[in-house]
């Protein structure tokens, strides 16, 4: 479904990717794995069009997407649900949700679209007419993959879904997005700072070291790799 090929990315004269590559194939859910700084946003905003790499191509779904702009790409297929979540706080969470739909003109659809983002997220539903900016850590982070879910995508970006997030929404949160690849059939790129969590529910996963992949297999097998372990799992 997405194929990103030595992708190059530079922010003024530092290197942020450098020949990146990896795949994301249908209906599968795939992971980033790094530490801070090692390019995993912007990897994600690359492909979503709000970053121009320096080299290389991005190819969803057959088709190259790697200069287009980024409502085009949505328009497109892929969502994308930002780091810190970027919801707009001064909107109630029904007002949120139709900023989603905004592409979207069948009212059918969109209503039913908004009905399974209810009954995945209840808890929107209860806080309807709520003020974003007052919601919970957690229920902002339901809100923002909710919106994502109002453009129908076909394939969804998750960047950090966990951070900021009381430990006992964290769990809610990541079986809701096994739900949603699962019912939807929905890819998924999960960037994730809990990289035990990411493996668990991804089936495939990426290192990433400044700028590029150092490590790549099944989940299963990398997180029983002692390199990793050791590094990143408290091992």
């Amino acid at each position: 479904m997405l194929e990103v090929s030595n992708l190059s990315v530079s922010y003024g004269a530092i290197a942020a990717l450098r020949s990146l590559s990896l795949k994301v194939a249908t209906g599968s859910i795939v992971t980033l794995i790094g530490g801070n700084g090692a390019g995993k946003t912007t990897t994600l905003r690359t492909i979503s069009g709000l970053l121009r790499p320096k080299g290389g191509t991005v190819r969803f779904q057959g088709e190259d997407i790697t200069h287009l702009p980024a409502h085009t790409i949505v328009s497109r297929g892929l969502g994308h649900v930002p780091e810190g979540r970027m919801i707009f706080s001064n909107l109630t969470v029904e007002e949120n949700l139709a900023m989603g739909a905004y592409l979207k003109s069948d009212k059918a659809a969109v209503a039913a679209t908004r009905d399974y983002v209810f009954g995945i997220f209840p808890r929107l539903k209860e806080r309807l007419r709520q003020t974003a900016g007052t919601l919970s850590g957690g229920e902002q982070q339901m809100l923002a993959i909710g919106r994502a879910l109002m453009g129908e995508p076909r394939f969804l970006m998750l960047d950090e879904p966990s951070l900021g997030i009381a430990p006992r929404l964290i769990s809610t949160i990541f079986e809701r997005i096994i739900e949603i690849n699962r019912d939807k059939g929905i890819a998924i790129l999960l960037v994730e700072q809990n990289a035990h969590l990411a493996l668990e529910v991804s089936t495939y996963a990426y290192v990433l070291e400044t700028g590029h992949v150092t490590m790549e297999g099944p989940s299963a097998d990398l997180i029983k790799n002692p390199q990793l372990k050791a590094a990143y799992l408290g091992g």
